[in-house]
């Protein structure tokens, strides 16, 4: 019977972990490398060209991820508030 208190702390924690685990982690990607000595940056120009374009890849991908999870974000909120609405309207507010 004592653990019967605990239960409103594991149904938050749940809630935390699975939301949080859903969640996706949009790391940006590192600006590229270019050295100041000119004969290095001409010595390395594909390996510094490959680099740039790897960044526009990346740094679209990387907007798609804010995108995603900008949608994803919203749409937890929504529904979050529908479920803090629904918890007002039946008594949670005593």
């Amino acid at each position: 019977m004592k653990m019967l208190h605990l239960i409103p702390q594991v149904i938050l924690l749940s809630a935390v972990v699975g939301s949080s685990a859903s969640s996706a982690t949009c790391l940006a990607p590192q600006r590229p490398f270019v050295p100041s000595d000119r004969v290095a940056a001409v010595e390395y120009a594909d390996l510094i060209r490959q680099d740039f374009e790897d960044y526009i890849r990346d740094i679209q991908q990387y907007f798609q991820c804010l995108d995603g999870e900008r949608a994803r974000a919203f749409e937890e909120a929504r529904a979050v508030s529908q479920d803090y609405g629904a918890f007002l309207s039946d008594g949670g507010s005593d």
